[in-house]
Protein backbone atom coordinates (compact mmCIF):
# COMPACT_ATOMS: atom_id res chain seq x y z
CA UNK A 1 0.00 0.00 0.00
CA UNK A 2 1.28 3.45 -0.90
CA UNK A 3 1.22 5.93 1.96
CA UNK A 4 -0.77 9.10 1.29
CA UNK A 5 0.04 12.20 3.34
CA UNK A 6 -2.43 15.08 3.02
CA UNK A 7 -1.10 18.52 3.91
CA UNK A 8 -3.86 21.11 4.02
CA UNK A 9 -4.06 24.66 5.28
CA UNK A 10 -5.77 27.91 4.47
CA UNK A 11 -4.35 30.16 1.78
CA UNK A 12 -0.78 31.21 2.51
CA UNK A 13 -0.48 29.24 5.75
CA UNK A 14 2.83 27.68 4.73
CA UNK A 15 1.98 24.31 3.15
CA UNK A 16 4.57 24.61 0.39
CA UNK A 17 7.28 25.61 2.89
CA UNK A 18 6.46 22.56 5.02
CA UNK A 19 6.57 20.24 1.98
CA UNK A 20 9.97 21.66 0.99
CA UNK A 21 11.25 21.01 4.51
CA UNK A 22 10.03 17.39 4.42
CA UNK A 23 11.43 16.74 0.94
CA UNK A 24 14.83 18.14 1.86
CA UNK A 25 15.14 16.17 5.08
CA UNK A 26 12.80 13.37 6.17
CA UNK A 27 11.91 12.15 2.68
CA UNK A 28 15.28 12.49 0.98
CA UNK A 29 15.98 9.54 -1.28
CA UNK A 30 12.37 8.36 -1.34
CA UNK A 31 10.29 8.24 -4.52
CA UNK A 32 7.68 10.91 -3.84
CA UNK A 33 4.81 12.10 -5.98
CA UNK A 34 3.14 15.38 -5.14
CA UNK A 35 -0.44 15.92 -6.21
CA UNK A 36 -1.53 19.53 -6.09
CA UNK A 37 -5.14 20.47 -6.22
CA UNK A 38 -5.26 24.17 -6.92
CA UNK A 39 -8.19 26.53 -6.89
CA UNK A 40 -7.76 28.95 -9.76
CA UNK A 41 -7.26 29.08 -13.48
CA UNK A 42 -3.50 29.56 -13.36
CA UNK A 43 -1.36 26.90 -11.71
CA UNK A 44 1.39 28.61 -9.75
CA UNK A 45 2.69 26.35 -6.98
CA UNK A 46 4.07 23.81 -9.42
CA UNK A 47 6.69 26.35 -10.40
CA UNK A 48 7.73 26.87 -6.80
CA UNK A 49 8.37 23.18 -6.25
CA UNK A 50 9.82 22.04 -9.54
CA UNK A 51 13.40 22.55 -8.34
CA UNK A 52 12.87 19.70 -5.90
CA UNK A 53 12.64 17.34 -8.92
CA UNK A 54 9.18 16.13 -7.94
CA UNK A 55 6.60 14.91 -10.42
CA UNK A 56 3.72 17.37 -10.24
CA UNK A 57 0.25 16.92 -11.62
CA UNK A 58 -1.71 20.14 -11.41
CA UNK A 59 -5.46 20.08 -11.61
CA UNK A 60 -6.63 23.60 -12.29
CA UNK A 61 -10.25 22.95 -13.03
CA UNK A 62 -11.27 26.05 -11.11
CA UNK A 63 -13.66 23.94 -9.08
CA UNK A 64 -12.17 22.19 -6.10
CA UNK A 65 -14.94 19.64 -5.60
CA UNK A 66 -15.10 18.59 -9.23
CA UNK A 67 -11.46 17.65 -9.29
CA UNK A 68 -11.90 15.77 -6.01
CA UNK A 69 -14.90 13.68 -6.94
CA UNK A 70 -14.11 13.52 -10.64
CA UNK A 71 -10.58 13.12 -11.94
CA UNK A 72 -9.00 13.13 -8.50
CA UNK A 73 -9.56 9.43 -7.82
CA UNK A 74 -8.40 8.61 -11.33
CA UNK A 75 -5.26 10.74 -10.86
CA UNK A 76 -4.48 8.96 -7.62
CA UNK A 77 -4.78 5.53 -9.26
CA UNK A 78 -2.64 6.60 -12.23
CA UNK A 79 0.05 8.02 -9.99
CA UNK A 80 0.17 4.95 -7.77
CA UNK A 81 0.36 2.55 -10.73
CA UNK A 82 2.60 4.55 -13.05
CA UNK A 83 5.23 5.73 -10.58
CA UNK A 84 4.89 3.12 -7.82
CA UNK A 85 6.06 5.76 -5.33
CA UNK A 86 7.07 5.23 -1.72
CA UNK A 87 4.70 8.00 -0.78
CA UNK A 88 2.15 10.38 -2.28
CA UNK A 89 1.79 13.86 -0.85
CA UNK A 90 -1.47 15.64 -1.58
CA UNK A 91 -1.53 19.41 -1.21
CA UNK A 92 -5.18 20.44 -1.51
CA UNK A 93 -6.31 23.93 -2.40
CA UNK A 94 -6.14 26.37 0.50
CA UNK A 95 -9.89 26.91 0.20
CA UNK A 96 -10.80 23.21 0.02
CA UNK A 97 -12.26 21.06 2.76
CA UNK A 98 -9.85 18.53 4.22
CA UNK A 99 -12.67 16.06 4.92
CA UNK A 100 -13.48 16.01 1.17
CA UNK A 101 -9.89 15.06 0.33
CA UNK A 102 -9.77 12.31 2.96
CA UNK A 103 -13.09 10.89 1.71
CA UNK A 104 -11.81 11.00 -1.88
CA UNK A 105 -8.73 8.96 -0.95
CA UNK A 106 -10.80 6.53 1.12
CA UNK A 107 -13.15 5.95 -1.83
CA UNK A 108 -10.37 4.68 -4.12
CA UNK A 109 -7.96 3.21 -1.56
CA UNK A 110 -8.54 -0.45 -2.48
CA UNK A 111 -8.37 -0.11 -6.26
CA UNK A 112 -5.52 2.42 -6.11
CA UNK A 113 -3.61 0.51 -3.42
CA UNK A 114 -3.25 3.55 -1.17
CA UNK A 115 -3.81 4.30 2.50
CA UNK A 116 -4.28 7.63 4.32
CA UNK A 117 -1.08 7.82 6.33
CA UNK A 118 -1.56 11.30 7.80
CA UNK A 119 -3.80 14.35 7.49
CA UNK A 120 -2.12 17.56 8.61
CA UNK A 121 -3.33 21.15 8.64
CA UNK A 122 -0.96 24.12 8.69
CA UNK A 123 -2.49 27.09 10.54
CA UNK A 124 -1.14 30.64 10.43
CA UNK A 125 -1.17 31.49 14.13
CA UNK A 126 -1.55 35.22 13.42
CA UNK A 127 -4.45 34.99 10.98
CA UNK A 128 -6.55 32.07 12.16
CA UNK A 129 -8.94 34.32 14.10
CA UNK A 130 -9.64 36.43 11.01
CA UNK A 131 -10.12 33.37 8.78
CA UNK A 132 -12.38 31.73 11.35
CA UNK A 133 -14.63 34.81 11.50
CA UNK A 134 -14.85 35.27 7.73
CA UNK A 135 -14.60 31.77 6.27
CA UNK A 136 -15.40 29.64 9.29
CA UNK A 137 -16.98 26.78 7.39
CA UNK A 138 -13.79 26.02 5.43
CA UNK A 139 -11.28 26.93 8.12
CA UNK A 140 -13.13 24.91 10.77
CA UNK A 141 -13.30 21.85 8.52
CA UNK A 142 -9.53 21.90 7.94
CA UNK A 143 -8.84 22.06 11.68
CA UNK A 144 -11.50 19.57 12.79
CA UNK A 145 -10.50 16.93 10.22
CA UNK A 146 -6.76 16.94 10.94
CA UNK A 147 -4.77 14.41 12.93
CA UNK A 148 -1.92 16.92 13.32
CA UNK A 149 -2.02 20.71 13.33
CA UNK A 150 1.14 22.72 12.69
CA UNK A 151 1.17 26.37 13.76
CA UNK A 152 3.16 28.47 11.29
CA UNK A 153 4.58 31.99 11.87
CA UNK A 154 5.47 31.02 15.46
CA UNK A 155 9.04 32.18 14.83
CA UNK A 156 8.06 35.70 13.73
CA UNK A 157 8.59 38.86 15.79
CA UNK A 158 4.87 39.50 15.56
CA UNK A 159 4.05 36.19 17.26
CA UNK A 160 6.67 36.87 19.94
CA UNK A 161 5.12 40.28 20.63
CA UNK A 162 1.47 39.26 20.49
CA UNK A 163 1.38 36.35 22.93
CA UNK A 164 -2.34 36.89 23.55
CA UNK A 165 -3.09 36.27 19.89
CA UNK A 166 -1.06 33.04 20.00
CA UNK A 167 -2.89 31.90 23.16
CA UNK A 168 -6.27 32.69 21.60
CA UNK A 169 -5.32 30.74 18.46
CA UNK A 170 -4.29 27.70 20.49
CA UNK A 171 -7.50 27.85 22.52
CA UNK A 172 -9.62 28.08 19.36
CA UNK A 173 -7.82 25.13 17.78
CA UNK A 174 -8.17 23.02 20.92
CA UNK A 175 -11.90 23.75 21.10
CA UNK A 176 -12.34 22.69 17.46
CA UNK A 177 -10.11 19.62 17.71
CA UNK A 178 -9.22 18.43 21.22
CA UNK A 179 -7.51 15.21 20.04
CA UNK A 180 -5.11 16.42 17.32
CA UNK A 181 -1.38 16.67 17.95
CA UNK A 182 -0.51 20.41 17.83
CA UNK A 183 3.03 21.40 16.82
CA UNK A 184 3.98 24.86 18.12
CA UNK A 185 7.77 24.60 17.68
CA UNK A 186 8.80 26.13 14.32
CA UNK A 187 9.31 23.44 11.66
CA UNK A 188 12.78 24.82 10.83
CA UNK A 189 13.80 24.25 14.47
CA UNK A 190 12.11 20.87 14.89
CA UNK A 191 13.45 19.47 11.60
CA UNK A 192 11.66 17.48 8.92
CA UNK A 193 12.22 14.02 10.45
CA UNK A 194 10.65 14.94 13.80
CA UNK A 195 7.78 16.73 12.05
CA UNK A 196 7.04 13.67 9.89
CA UNK A 197 7.17 11.32 12.91
CA UNK A 198 4.69 13.58 14.70
CA UNK A 199 2.40 13.78 11.65
CA UNK A 200 2.34 10.01 11.32
CA UNK A 201 1.38 9.62 14.98
CA UNK A 202 -1.58 11.97 14.68
CA UNK A 203 -4.56 9.68 14.11
CA UNK A 204 -7.37 10.75 11.77
CA UNK A 205 -10.81 9.87 13.11
CA UNK A 206 -12.84 8.93 10.01
CA UNK A 207 -16.03 8.75 12.09
CA UNK A 208 -15.97 12.45 12.98
CA UNK A 209 -15.38 13.75 9.44
CA UNK A 210 -18.02 15.91 7.81
CA UNK A 211 -19.90 13.72 5.31
CA UNK A 212 -19.52 14.32 1.59
CA UNK A 213 -22.23 16.56 0.16
CA UNK A 214 -23.27 16.36 -3.45
CA UNK A 215 -22.39 19.46 -5.40
CA UNK A 216 -24.73 20.51 -8.19
CA UNK A 217 -23.75 23.52 -10.22
CA UNK A 218 -23.12 24.65 -13.77
CA UNK A 219 -19.48 24.36 -14.75
CA UNK A 220 -19.15 27.99 -15.70
CA UNK A 221 -15.63 28.55 -14.41
CA UNK A 222 -15.36 32.08 -15.66
CA UNK A 223 -13.94 33.76 -12.59
CA UNK A 224 -17.32 35.15 -11.53
CA UNK A 225 -18.87 34.82 -8.12
CA UNK A 226 -20.76 31.50 -8.08
CA UNK A 227 -23.03 32.27 -5.12
CA UNK A 228 -26.34 30.68 -6.03
CA UNK A 229 -28.41 31.49 -2.98
CA UNK A 230 -28.15 35.26 -2.90
CA UNK A 231 -26.50 35.33 0.52
CA UNK A 232 -23.45 37.39 1.28
CA UNK A 233 -21.02 34.66 2.28
CA UNK A 234 -19.43 36.68 5.08
CA UNK A 235 -17.37 38.84 2.74
CA UNK A 236 -17.37 42.29 4.24
CA UNK A 237 -14.53 43.85 2.34
CA UNK A 238 -11.18 44.34 3.98
CA UNK A 239 -11.96 45.26 7.54
CA UNK A 240 -10.06 42.40 9.15
CA UNK A 241 -10.65 43.28 12.77
CA UNK A 242 -14.38 43.39 13.42
CA UNK A 243 -16.57 41.13 11.35
CA UNK A 244 -20.24 41.47 12.18
CA UNK A 245 -20.81 40.00 15.63
CA UNK A 246 -18.07 37.38 15.50
CA UNK A 247 -20.42 34.55 14.51
CA UNK A 248 -19.98 32.41 11.47
CA UNK A 249 -22.87 33.48 9.25
CA UNK A 250 -22.12 31.07 6.44
CA UNK A 251 -24.71 28.39 6.14
CA UNK A 252 -22.99 25.02 6.00
CA UNK A 253 -22.03 22.74 3.15
CA UNK A 254 -20.91 25.24 0.58
CA UNK A 255 -18.22 24.31 -1.87
CA UNK A 256 -15.22 26.45 -2.57
CA UNK A 257 -16.40 27.70 -5.93
CA UNK A 258 -19.63 29.01 -4.39
CA UNK A 259 -17.75 31.15 -1.90
CA UNK A 260 -14.35 31.95 -3.41
CA UNK A 261 -13.23 33.46 -6.69
CA UNK A 262 -9.96 33.26 -8.51
CA UNK A 263 -8.53 35.54 -11.17
CA UNK A 264 -5.47 34.52 -13.14
CA UNK A 265 -3.48 35.70 -16.13
CA UNK A 266 -0.46 34.60 -18.10
CA UNK A 267 1.64 37.55 -19.24
CA UNK A 268 5.01 38.30 -20.87
CA UNK A 269 4.92 41.80 -19.29
CA UNK A 270 8.02 42.88 -17.34
CA UNK A 271 7.83 44.35 -13.84
CA UNK A 272 10.13 45.90 -11.25
CA UNK A 273 10.23 44.62 -7.67
CA UNK A 274 9.08 48.07 -6.55
CA UNK A 275 6.05 47.86 -8.84
CA UNK A 276 5.11 44.39 -7.55
CA UNK A 277 5.47 45.52 -3.90
CA UNK A 278 3.22 48.51 -4.65
CA UNK A 279 0.58 46.27 -6.25
CA UNK A 280 0.62 43.84 -3.30
CA UNK A 281 0.28 46.71 -0.80
CA UNK A 282 -2.68 48.05 -2.75
CA UNK A 283 -4.32 44.59 -2.75
CA UNK A 284 -3.82 44.31 1.00
CA UNK A 285 -5.00 47.84 1.86
CA UNK A 286 -7.89 48.45 -0.52
CA UNK A 287 -11.29 46.78 -0.71
CA UNK A 288 -12.01 47.91 -4.28
CA UNK A 289 -10.59 44.71 -5.81
CA UNK A 290 -12.76 42.46 -3.63
CA UNK A 291 -11.67 40.52 -0.55
CA UNK A 292 -8.17 39.43 -1.56
CA UNK A 293 -6.96 36.46 0.46
CA UNK A 294 -3.95 35.48 -1.61
CA UNK A 295 -1.94 36.75 -4.54
CA UNK A 296 0.97 34.82 -5.96
CA UNK A 297 2.93 34.47 -9.12
CA UNK A 298 6.15 34.72 -11.05
CA UNK A 299 6.86 37.44 -13.61
CA UNK A 300 9.87 38.59 -15.59
CA UNK A 301 11.81 41.49 -14.07
CA UNK A 302 12.93 44.46 -16.14
CA UNK A 303 16.59 43.71 -15.40
CA UNK A 304 16.38 40.14 -16.68
CA UNK A 305 15.86 38.25 -13.43
CA UNK A 306 12.51 36.73 -12.48
CA UNK A 307 10.38 38.02 -9.62
CA UNK A 308 8.40 35.55 -7.50
CA UNK A 309 5.77 36.95 -5.15
CA UNK A 310 3.37 35.68 -2.56
CA UNK A 311 0.93 37.70 -0.48
CA UNK A 312 -1.66 37.14 2.21
CA UNK A 313 -3.41 40.08 3.94
CA UNK A 314 -0.87 42.41 5.58
CA UNK A 315 2.09 40.23 4.60
CA UNK A 316 4.02 39.97 1.33
CA UNK A 317 7.10 38.09 0.17
CA UNK A 318 8.91 39.21 -3.00
CA UNK A 319 12.05 37.39 -4.14
CA UNK A 320 13.99 36.35 -7.22
CA UNK A 321 13.54 32.90 -8.76
CA UNK A 322 14.21 30.67 -11.76
CA UNK A 323 13.00 31.80 -15.20
CA UNK A 324 9.60 30.42 -16.23
CA UNK A 325 8.13 29.79 -19.69
CA UNK A 326 5.86 32.84 -19.21
CA UNK A 327 4.74 35.10 -16.41
CA UNK A 328 1.81 33.89 -14.32
CA UNK A 329 -0.30 35.76 -11.80
CA UNK A 330 -3.08 34.36 -9.63
CA UNK A 331 -5.34 36.15 -7.13
CA UNK A 332 -7.74 34.23 -4.88
CA UNK A 333 -10.45 35.79 -2.72
CA UNK A 334 -14.12 36.65 -2.68
CA UNK A 335 -16.12 38.95 -4.96
CA UNK A 336 -13.03 39.82 -6.98
CA UNK A 337 -13.20 42.56 -9.60
CA UNK A 338 -11.30 41.13 -12.57
CA UNK A 339 -11.28 44.39 -14.57
CA UNK A 340 -9.76 46.36 -11.71
CA UNK A 341 -7.19 43.62 -11.08
CA UNK A 342 -6.22 43.67 -14.75
CA UNK A 343 -5.80 47.44 -14.56
CA UNK A 344 -3.78 47.25 -11.33
CA UNK A 345 -1.26 44.83 -12.87
CA UNK A 346 -1.22 46.94 -16.05
CA UNK A 347 -2.47 44.05 -18.18
CA UNK A 348 -5.24 46.10 -19.77
CA UNK A 349 -2.60 48.08 -21.68
CA UNK A 350 -1.64 45.10 -23.86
Amino acid sequence: MVKVDIISGFLGAGKTTLIRELLGDALKGQQIVLIENEFGEIGIDGGFLKNAGIEIREMNSGCICCSLVGDFGQALKEVAQKYNPDRIIIEPSGVGKLSDVIHAVERVKDEAGVVVNSATTVVDVLKCGMYMKNFGEFFRNQVESAGTIILSRMDTDKAARDTDKVSDALKMIRELNPTAVVITTPVSVLGGKKVLDTMENGAVDLEKLEPVHEHHHGHDHDGHDHCHDGHDHCHDGHDHEHHHDGHDHCCHHHHADEVFDSWGQETPKKFTEEKIRGILKELSDSAEYGTVLRAKGMVEGENGHWIYFDMVPEEADVRTGEPEYTGRICVIGAKLNGQKLERLFGLDED
